[in-house]
C-alpha cells in the first residue's frame, strides 16, 4: 500500500490536517516551494557572512549573556554544535511519543518558511526521523518557555549530531547506532543552525496541539455523557430550550443547548411528566458551563493555530529585505497564557461532571443508593465517586497558572520568561484527568439508565449505550470497579462520536 504523504509548504496547516497526518500515519515531504525558500535563506546568510565582519547575534557571537563575544569564522560550526550539546539538560519523565512526533513536524514546518537559514539536509534529516518513527528522548522538565524551549529542543536534535538516545521499534537505543543502521552520517551544523533548532516554541506548541486534539473530543464527550446523566436522573429539558439561550447569546452556550436538544430528541424519559420543577446546577447549567468551556477552547485553538504557522526561532533572516533581525518571536507568552486558560477551562468539565456523578448515586428520584439493588450488602458505585473527587482536586492544584511566574536567567539577559513549558505539561495532565472523570460519570450514568427500564432514552443515546455495553457490563453486585473504569476510558479513547 502506497504511503500517504503530506508535503510541507508555506501554506497554513490546520488541526484537521495534523489529526489526519497522525491518524493515517502520513509520511512527510518537502514541497518544491519550501526547498526553494530553505536554500534561498541559507544562501543569503552564507553571502552575508562572507561579505561582512560585523557581529551577528548567535551566528558569529556567543549566546544569551555571552552575546558580546565575537567568534572567529573558523569556529562557527563548532559554536553551533557546542550550543546543542550544552543545552541538552532536559530531565524528568519522558513526554508521550505523539508529542515528540508533533515536535518534529512543527519544527520542520517552521524551518521551511525561509526565515531560518538552515541547510536543506538538516530539515530533511528531521523529516527522516519522523518518517522512520525514530523518536528522540525528550523529557518534561527544563524549559522556561523564553528563548523558546531550549533544553527539550536540544534533546530533540541531539540525534542529528549522532548523539543522545531515541525510541525506535519499541526500544530505547543509542542514536548513533540507529543512524548507522540507515547509513546516515551526523549532520555538521553550519552558522546559525544550532540556534535555529533550539530557539522556538515547538515543545509548548506540540503539547498544545496534542492537548487540543484531546480537548476537541472531550467537549463532545461531556455533552453526550451529560445528556445521558440528565436522562438517567429524570432531568428537565426546559433549561436547554432555544429561547432561554437567545437572551444570553454566547456561542458556546447556544451550541451546547442545541446539542442537548438533538441528543435527547425522542427520549421517553425526558418527555415524561416530572414531579420536580428544578434540577441542580450541575444538570441545569450545562449550557452555561460546557458552553463557556467551548468558547475558551475556541480562543486557545485560534492562538495555537497561529503559533504553529509562525517562525519562532531567532535571529530571523529576510533575504528579500536584506535584513537579519534579532527579536523575541521565541517568547512563549501567547502559549503560556493560553495553555493556563485551557487547563482551567477543561478542568471545569471535570468539576461539574463529578457533581453529576454524586447526584446519580445519592438515592434521589427513585434511583437506589449507590446504584445497586441491595445497598449495604453491596457498596456499588460509592467509591468511583471518591476517585472522581480525588482527580478533580488534583486538577485544582494543576490549574495554578504557570504564566504568572518568571525567574530570570542567563545573567539577567533573559529577565522575563513565560514558563509556558510548565503550562503545557500541566494542561495535558488536566485534559487526561478530565477524560477519566467523564469516564467515571459514564460508568455511573449507564448503570442508572438500567434502573429506568422499560422506559427508553433517545435513539442517539440508546445507540451510544448499546456500543458502551459491548465493552462494559451492568454491575449487579460488588465487583472490581477499577476494571470497569479503565474499560470506560478505553471506550472513550477509541470512540468517534459526532454531536
Amino acid at each position: 500500500m502506497e504511503d500517504h504523504i503530506h508535503l510541507i509548504s508555506p501554506d497554513h496547516i490546520t488541526f484537521e490536517q495534523i489529526e489526519e497526518i497522525l491518524e493515517k500515519n502520513y509520511k512527510l515531504g518537502l514541497s518544491d516551494q519550501s526547498v526553494h525558500l530553505i536554500e534561498k535563506s541559507k544562501a543569503y546568510l552564507d553571502r552575508k557572512l562572507a561579505e561582512s565582519d560585523s557581529p551577528l547575534y548567535g551566528i558569529s557571537t556567543g549566546f544569551g549573556a555571552l552575546c558580546d563575544i565575537q567568534i572567529p569564522k573558523d569556529d562557527l560550526s563548532k559554536l553551533q554544535e557546542n550550543l546543542v550539546i550544552s543545552h541538552a539538560c532536559n530531565i524528568g519523565p519522558e513526554v508521550p511519543a505523539e508529542v515528540v512526533k508533533l515536535m518534529l513536524l512543527l519544527k520542520a514546518n517552521a524551518l521551511s518558511k525561509g526565515n531560518s537559514a538552515v541547510q536543506l539536509v538538516t530539515v530533511q534529516r528531521i523529516i527522516d526521523l519522523y518518517n522512520h518513527n525514530i523518536l528522540p528522548i525528550v523529557c518534561e522538565q527544563g524549559s522556561l518557555g523564553a528563548s523558546g524551549d531550549l533544553a527539550p529542543l536540544a534533546m530533540l536534535f541531539l540525534p542529528l549530531l549522532g548523539m543522545g538516545e531515541v525510541n525506535y521499534k519499541g526500544e530505547r537505543r543509542i542514536a548513533a547506532d540507529v543512524l548507522a543502521e540507515f547509513g546516515w552520517e551526523p549532520i555538521k551544523l553550519e552558522a546559525k543552525e544550532g540556534l535555529a533548532l533550539l530557539n522556538g516554541t515547538q515543545f509548548m506548541s506540540a503539547h498544545a496541539v496534542y492537548t487540543l486534539l484531546k480537548a476537541f473530543r472531550i467537549i463532545k464527550y461531556a455533552d453526550i455523557i451529560g445528556a445521558l446523566s440528565l436522562d438517567s436522573f429524570d432531568g428537565l429539558i426546559e433549561p436547554f430550550l432555544e429561547n432561554i439561550q437567545n437572551i444570553r447569546p454566547h456561542k458556546g452556550q447556544a451550541q451546547t443547548a442545541a446539542n442537548f436538544r438533538y441528543l435527547l430528541e425522542g427520549s421517553e424519559l425526558i418527555n415524561q411528566e416530572k414531579k420536580h420543577i428544578q434540577d441542580p446546577y450541575s444538570f441545569r447549567c450545562m449550557p452555561q458551563v460546557h458552553g463557556a468551556v467551548k468558547d475558551a477552547v475556541k480562543y486557545v485553538s485560534d492562538v495555537v493555530e497561529t503559533e504553529i504557522n509562525s517562525v519562532t526561532d531567532n535571529p530571523t533572516v529576510f533575504p528579500d529585505e536584506d535584513m537579519i533581525i534579532s527579536g523575541g518571536n521565541f517568547h512563549g507568552e501567547p502559549l503560556a497564557l493560553s495553555l493556563d486558560f485551557l487547563a482551567i477551562a477543561i478542568s471545569e468539565l471535570g468539576s461539574i461532571s463529578e457533581r453529576r456523578t454524586y447526584r446519580l448515586i445519592a438515592g434521589e428520584r427513585g434511583l437506589p443508593e449507590f446504584l445497586v439493588a441491595k445497598p449495604g450488602l453491596n457498596s456499588g458505585f460509592m467509591i468511583p465517586q471518591y476517585a472522581a473527587a480525588s482527580i478533580v482536586s488534583q486538577n485544582k492544584q494543576l490549574c495554578t497558572p504557570a504564566s504568572v511566574d518568571s525567574i530570570p536567567s542567563s545573567n539577567e539577559q533573559e529577565d522575563h520568561v513565560s514558563m509556558g513549558a510548565n503550562a503545557a505539561t500541566k494542561a495535558l495532565k488536566v485534559a487526561l484527568n478530565v477524560q477519566k472523570i467523564l469516564a467515571i460519570e459514564l460508568y455511573n450514568a449507564a448503570q442508572a439508565l438500567e434502573f429506568r427500564r422499560p422506559k427508553k432514552s433517545s435513539e442517539y443515546l440508546e445507540n451510544f449505550f448499546v456500543q458502551y455495553r459491548q465493552d462494559v457490563d451492568f454491575v449487579e453486585q460488588d465487583t472490581l470497579m477499577y476494571e470497569g473504569i479503565n474499560e470506560t476510558i478505553k471506550f472513550l479513547d477509541k470512540g468517534k462520536f459526532v454531536v
